[in-house]
């Protein structure tokens, strides 16, 4: 059997590693999520100015994608971020101008960004 996977790019934080999974299974019809954890990495990808952190997180995104088919990149922000201490309305811009830099990477890739509130229920932004 051939499985289906998607990749995340999210928050270290553990309370973010279900929720995100148990949605993007569900949402996008996926066996599997490989998850690329980073602390803020909504933040991390919309300042584009650590570069050797951002090209450790293609490196990772392309082994997802070579090795596991993955035919989805989705990049998360959440609630009470420790290494992104901003409120909702920032990680959303921060999550949507993320979107835009792994789009400008040409890897032909749905590409999603997800809010996780303070009750660790997941949606996406649009």
């Amino acid at each position: 059997m051939k499985y289906k996977f998607a990749t995340a790019i999210s928050c270290i934080d553990g309370r973010t590693q279900k929720p995100v999974i148990d949605f993007v299974r569900k949402r996008i019809s996926v066996d599997y999520v490989d998850m690329i954890t980073e602390p803020g990495p909504d933040k991390i990808l919309s300042k584009n100015k650590q570069k050797n952190l951002i090209k450790s997180i293609q490196r990772k995104i392309l082994i997802s994608i070579e090795k596991h088919k993955s035919k989805h990149i989705i990049i998360v922000g959440h609630y009470g971020c420790a290494g992104n201490p901003v409120g909702e309305k920032e990680h959303r811009k921060q999550i949507k101008r993320a979107m835009q830099i792994i789009n400008s990477w040409d890897l032909k890739l749905s590409v999603r960004g997800i809010w996780l509130d303070k009750d660790w229920k997941a949606t996406f932004i649009s």
